[in-house]
């Protein structure tokens, strides 16, 4: 299944396969608009089309006074559709619940690296206590989903071999089911990036890439997408800002990674998807 197929104006270059480049800023960000229409980054050819949030976590709590209204700030500043990351088995329910309420939203499942420890109360989980979450993940792929994910791994997080041992089932099934996967990585891109090849995934999304212009070509090389996020608005990330600035456009996606990683000047403030547009002005500027 095409990661954009139910999904048919998010960034359509988001994954390998695809037919067609997507664009990179809307009407919403008027400043932008000869980038857009030089380099058609989300949305058709003909002009400026509505953005996509390509990575946000909507469905969790911080989002629960207010959902309604931080999607319509959204919309208003012409971001218009909503990737929905599964993070937890525990939270998958009330993920596909919410999103068949919401038009705008598509989904993605996965067993995310930095709640594992979460599994077990009291102990620490071993691969034997995922055993009805691998089993439930093909379950809820099957509904819809776009893509597996968020997985990968996390070198700042403990459980680092149960981490890679998920990770390697994760990818199986993904590679089984014919889908795309949505990566999470910190400090770990080189050791990912022969597991993903190894289990002949077919493509995905490095979401928040943050590594050199080398690391980025691999990854792009091998059929992946970058996730541009909020990292790109801090001049201090440098390495990340000039690898961004010089891979091939159709070889980026915009996302946030709502409620966290927010953009410079907002520290320590709730992310929101609305953010999408000054992400896409600053690629604009660095580029």
């Amino acid at each position: 299944m095409e990661l954009l197929r139910a999904f048919p104006s998010v960034n359509e270059a988001m994954l390998a396969g695809l037919d067609s480049e997507a664009e990179a800023v809307d009407s919403a960000a008027e400043s932008a608009s000869d980038f857009a229409a030089t380099n058609s980054f989300l949305g058709s050819n003909s002009g400026p089309a509505g953005l996509t949030d390509s990575h946000c976590h909507l469905d969790f709590p911080a989002f629960d006074a207010d959902r309604e209204e931080v999607m319509a700030r959204a919309v208003a500043a012409g971001v218009e559709r909503f990737l929905v990351l599964g993070v937890t088995a525990k939270q998958w329910p009330r993920l596909a619940v919410m999103a068949a309420s919401f038009s705008r939203w598509r989904v993605a499942y996965g067993l995310h690296p930095y709640f594992l420890a979460e599994r077990v109360i009291g102990g620490e989980p071993e691969l034997s206590d995922f055993a009805n979450d691998l089993a439930l993940l093909p379950e809820f792929l099957q509904k819809d989903a776009l893509a597996v994910g968020e997985i990968g791994l996390d070198a700042t997080r403990p459980l680092f071999d149960l981490q890679l041992a998920l990770f390697e089932k994760q990818l199986s099934i993904a590679a089984d089911m014919n889908l795309p996967v949505i990566l999470h990585h910190r400090k770990t891109l080189d050791t990912m990036l022969p597991m993903v090849k190894k289990a002949g995934v077919r493509g995905g999304i490095v979401h928040a890439f943050s590594g050199s212009y080398q690391q980025a070509m691999q990854w792009v090389d091998a059929g992946f997408r970058l996730g541009v996020g909020g990292v790109i608005t801090y001049e201090r990330a440098r390495k990340t800002r000039d690898a961004i600035a010089r891979v091939p456009l159709n070889a980026l996606v915009l996302e946030t990674d709502s409620p966290d990683m927010p953009l410079s000047g907002q520290q320590g403030q709730r992310n929101e998807p609305a953010n999408i547009a000054r992400i896409a002005l600053t690629l604009q500027q660095l580029r």
